[in-house]
């Protein structure tokens, strides 16, 4: 699919591709390694999306986060979620306020900490379904709704959510409602034993980073929508569709592996977001073509927490992540 470009679109997909060089450059002062998750984090975001991610303690999850928001001057707050955290925690509550002039009394809302441009859910799924659901219209319509008003929020606005996959008493998993709407799940992984040996130095000695600060909101709230007018062909469309619906079980061309294996598969959203999120990986590598491997690269991200093995796949050991490895492996890109 052919497209012309003006120079100003040009300008933006270039100007992504040394942000994303450069964000990677200042992050090394203060996070050693995970450029993969650094990249995925950074399509989310270019790509209007969430993510979730989820990793054991004292991987530097929190610490990616607040780097990302001060080199992207944006506005960041953190909550960190437990079992008496209330949706009023979250979004924000009113209260009354005495008018000394008149004696009137009036109500006054005050904005809870989701009112900014990154918002930090540290461990979720230590708080209960009810709390949860504060996220949810956030994340989806950009607007909250309190007192039966609803607040608009400021642009860009990014949940970045994190989960401990290890520890389970006393959690509520997210249900798959509220998955869906985290375009990825970011999976951080213990680090080499040499870049744990960098991490030891940087972090025991008296090491001070400074990060400064590279693109405004305003200049990403342009790259989002430039990254949106970056065309896909039939065949990549094509291709990323087969992906899905190989992932479910009811499809009556999905391989038997995954009817054996799967309780649901991905939906329509996945679909969206991985061709969302090729675009984006085609342009932070400065290209303007999409291709299928650029959809396979996101697939993992995209599809990890929307594909629910059923027992048969517990009991063998089998998790989502095996199952998009054998999809990929089975479904075949059609001839352009």
């Amino acid at each position: 699919m052919e497209k012309t470009y003006t120079e100003e679109e040009l300008q933006a997909i270039q100007r992504v591709k040394e942000a994303r060089e450069k964000i990677l450059c200042e992050m090394s002062k203060v996070i050693v390694g995970q450029q993969d998750v650094i990249d995925e984090i950074l399509t989310a975001l270019f790509a209007r999306g969430h993510a979730l991610v989820v990793g054991v303690p004292g991987l530097a999850k929190t610490m990616i986060v607040r780097s990302l928001a001060e080199l992207l001057d944006l506005e960041f707050k953190r909550i960190q979620f437990t079992p008496d955290l209330m949706p009023s925690d979250i979004i924000g509550t009113d209260i009354i306020e005495g008018d000394k002039s008149s004696g009137e009394r009036k109500l006054r809302f005050i904005k809870g900490p989701i009112f900014c441009n990154i918002l930090l859910a540290d461990e979720i799924n230590r708080t209960p379904p009810k709390t949860q659901s504060a996220l949810l219209e956030a994340m989806q319509e950009y607007r909250v709704t309190a007192g039966g008003i609803t607040y608009n929020l400021d642009l860009p606005f990014f949940v970045l959510a994190t989960q401990n996959p290890i520890e389970m008493e006393g959690t509520y998993p997210l249900p798959e409602a509220q998955l869906d709407r985290f375009m990825f799940n970011v999976y951080i992984d213990y680090p080499g034993e040499d870049e744990e040996k960098r991490i030891i130095k940087l972090t025991t000695g008296d090491y001070q980073p400074v990060l400064n600060p590279l693109i405004t909101k305003e200049e990403i709230l342009f790259l989002q929508n430039v990254a949106r007018k970056v065309p896909v062909s039939d065949h990549v469309i094509n291709y990323a569709t087969a992906l899905v619906r190989a992932t479910r079980p009811n499809e009556e061309n999905s391989p038997k592996f995954v009817k054996d294996w799967v309780n649901w598969g991905a939906g329509v959203r996945a679909t969206q977001f991985l061709i969302l999120g090729a675009k984006i990986r085609t342009i932070m590598r400065g290209d303007y073509n999409v291709s299928c491997e650029d959809v396979r690269a996101v697939s993992y991200p995209v599809l990890r927490h929307r594909i629910i093995p059923n027992f048969n796949a517990e009991a063998e050991g089998i998790d989502s992540v095996t199952i998009i490895k054998k999809i990929l492996e089975t479904v075949k890109e059609t001839p352009e």
